[in-house]
């Protein structure tokens, strides 16, 4: 048995390593410079797997705005500051349109889903979505009626806190995904609905998960982590778990479907399955509606409810900004009605703040992996179709030549002299170009609603004095995740 194990082994690693030199021995390519990588390893040793950020911020300090690194066998190209991710995600947007993989996390979906999906799939998809949540209202009033009940429920729960000191995650996560729910399943959950609290703590497990050593090894080595057993193949039975439950409410909604009147992103979908069936290869189809749901779970919860999650310790740590706030709150919204879209024009300040909390906590920092659809030519350089692109979104928000000191917290660099909004163009928090995040809309709209609401009825305070609270986020890998915290919410 140990011979056998011992072979397989052996020809695990040939394997990787003619990958890893098949990778490197196109003859004539002119790659960006960067580390020379190890056999099989790649540059994997020379990241700190804590902070993946900061290592490659620092290799770009060597290597320039521009530069190659291998993880393992996969080469990849890597984008620091504005100008470079600029050029590329927006300047050349359809070269730099493909999407590269997450083994750890998207090795379940099979490119299949509008996020992890390329080629005429992903664009007939994102077309589709854009346009159904446009019909349901995105900009429009009868999603921000959604969102504004949302925030009233999230109001009621808060209430009962009664100024005692708690950990803010969980309800915030709630009443977010409550929103995405009334948007794919046409309805929103009570709180205590034992499915919805078992699905949000399933979604949440999954979403923790791809933060541990194991799964970064797998997204670095899959051909050889998908053979060794161990805790990195949990993510599969968490998302395995999510996928039955958006399954089943399909087949649901199947049976009640009218399809003159289709009332949500689910009802939609199976309308435009029906109107394609005689086409054998349509892109519409069970699988790709099932992981787009999935898509749109993720994407409009974990990032909207960390950003809120950010934006209320940043006024723990700075109270004289909260006073701002409900001044501007009380000004223009008053405390008898419930704050609505129309208002944010004028409310220059709380628009500033959100800027500044979204480039501060930068939740998405290396955004997700691109790929480059045909062999390209940038800046000198030819990168070969199919190669990853990492655009650091870190590097954008932090880039001294745009942001006068990027590491303290200042409203007011979205302010102009007369006090109006001004817009950075160093400022991707939903990335840029053809992969832009097709939730904008929604995640701002939920962003001002829900944190407009709660300072409008309570005034947040902390059990710990601001001067020992800490930013520092406690993950800095694919995402950032702000540090547990309390709060204490007294009545307004």
């Amino acid at each position: 048995m140990e011979i056998v194990s011992a072979s397989l082994l052996l020809l695990l690693c040939c394997v990787l390593l003619a990958l890893t030199w098949k990778n490197r021995a196109r003859k004539g390519l002119l790659l960006p410079p960067g580390p020379t990588p190890l056999p099989i390893l790649g540059n994997f040793l020379q990241l700190d797997r804590k902070n993946v950020i900061r290592s490659l911020m620092k290799m770009s300090e060597a290597y320039g705005p521009v530069f190659t690194v291998y993880l393992g066998s996969q080469r990849v190209v890597v984008l620091s500051g504005f100008q470079a991710v600029q050029e590329a995600l927006v300047d050349q947007s359809e070269e730099f349109s493909g999407r590269g993989q997450l083994p750890c996390f998207s090795k379940e979906f099979h490119e299949h889903g509008v996020v992890f999906s390329n080629g005429e799939r992903w664009r007939l998809l994102r077309r589709f979505t854009l346009s159904t949540l446009r019909n349901f209202g995105m900009g429009k009033r009868s999603i921000e009626e959604r969102i504004q009940e949302e925030a009233q429920f999230l109001v009621l729960e808060l209430r009962k806190t009664q100024g005692m000191p708690f950990n803010p995650v969980t309800v915030l996560g709630h009443a977010v995904a409550n929103v995405i729910c009334s948007i794919v399943f046409g309805d929103r959950f009570d709180y205590n609905d034992s499915a919805f609290l078992r699905l949000y703590k399933v979604m949440m497990q999954r979403l923790m998960y791809q933060h541990h050593p194991l799964p970064q090894l797998y997204n670095i080595f899959p051909e050889v982590m998908d053979w060794i057993p161990g805790s990195h193949h949990h993510g599969n039975k968490l998302s395995q778990e999510i996928i039955s439950f958006i399954t089943e409410r399909v087949k649901m909604q199947q049976a009640s479907l009218d399809p003159s009147a289709p009332q949500n992103y689910i009802d939609c979908f199976l309308v435009k399955i029906a109107q394609e069936k005689q086409n054998p290869d349509s892109e519409f189809n069970l699988e790709n509606l099932v992981m787009s749901t999935f898509n749109l779970f993720f994407a409009g919860t974990e990032t909207i409810t960390t950003t809120l999650r950010y934006g209320f310790l940043i006024l723990l740590k700075y109270p004289q900004l909260q006073a701002k706030l409900q001044e501007e709150i009380d000004r223009v919204i008053g405390r008898d009605q419930p704050p609505a879209i129309k208002d944010r024009q004028r409310m220059p300040y709380t628009e500033a703040m959100l800027h500044e909390i979204q480039r501060f906590s930068d939740i998405l920092p290396m955004s997700l992996p691109h790929a480059v659809t045909r062999d390209t030519h940038f800046r000198g350089y030819i990168i070969p179709k199919g190669t990853y692109v990492y655009p650091l979104l870190s590097s954008v928000h932090s880039d001294p030549e745009h942001h006068s000191s990027p590491e303290v917290f200042n409203p007011e660099r979205f302010l102009d002299v007369h006090g109006c909004l001004k817009k950075l163009d160093a400022f991707m928090p939903f990335s840029a170009g053809k992969r832009v995040c097709l939730g904008e809309g929604l995640a701002r709209m939920e962003l001002f609603l829900f944190f407009t609401t709660i300072l409008q009825n309570f005034t947040l305070l902390s059990p710990t004095p601001p001067g020992e609270i800490s930013l520092e986020p406690t993950v800095s890998n694919l995402g950032k995740v702000p540090p547990d915290f309390q709060l204490s919410l007294v009545l307004r």
